[in-house]
């Protein structure tokens, strides 16, 4: 019982995070509804110099990966990313008081995973708005949802960096 305690006290805390998750979907969700609403589909609206408002639907991933393919993909890419939430749900409840930077990371990369979820189930297709240029170079159009699992792996990755490699300890060496 008491190693019960005890292990509750080092890991577990981080599922705090979850609220987090939570905006990032209704934040993703409601700017997608407000582009549905306000945006004609493929009209670009300028906004500054290299940044439109470009309503469009991806049924693919990311770039439009698969998005030719004929229908299997939507559901394939549900499964995957529930799949894929499941996991990040477990990792986050195993992880140490100590570890706030990777929590964040992981409910970012699951809020936007389930904004995006959301839309291929209800839509059959993912909205995107949000569009980068330079002169003729267009970066594929993509939504908040797709920014909070960027974000999100970059901090992982920055996060392998900060941390030491062989050493139990917090990469600041406090506990």
């Amino acid at each position: 019982m008491d190693a019960a305690i005890m292990r509750e006290k080092i890991t577990g805390t981080q599922l705090k995070w979850l609220w987090l998750a939570a905006l990032v979907v209704v934040i993703d969700l409601g700017t997608k509804a407000m582009a549905t609403a306000m945006l004609s589909y493929g009209d670009p609206v300028p906004v500054i110099p290299m940044f439109n408002l470009t309503l469009l639907h991806n049924t693919g991933a990311a770039f439009s990966f698969l998005a030719g393919a004929a229908g299997w993909q939507r559901w394939f890419f549900v499964t995957l990313a529930l799949v894929v939430s499941v996991v990040l749900v477990g990792w986050l409840r195993n992880l140490q008081r100590h570890e706030t930077w990777s929590a964040i990371a992981i409910v970012l990369i699951l809020g936007g995973a389930l904004g995006n979820v959301y839309d291929r189930v209800v839509h059959g297709y993912v909205v995107d708005f949000l569009h980068f240029y330079w002169q003729d170079w267009h970066f594929p159009a993509f939504n908040l949802a797709d920014t909070a699992i960027t974000i999100g792996a970059a901090m992982m990755i920055l996060d392998m960096f900060r941390k030491p490699t062989d050493s139990g300890t917090p990469a600041n060496g406090s506990e």
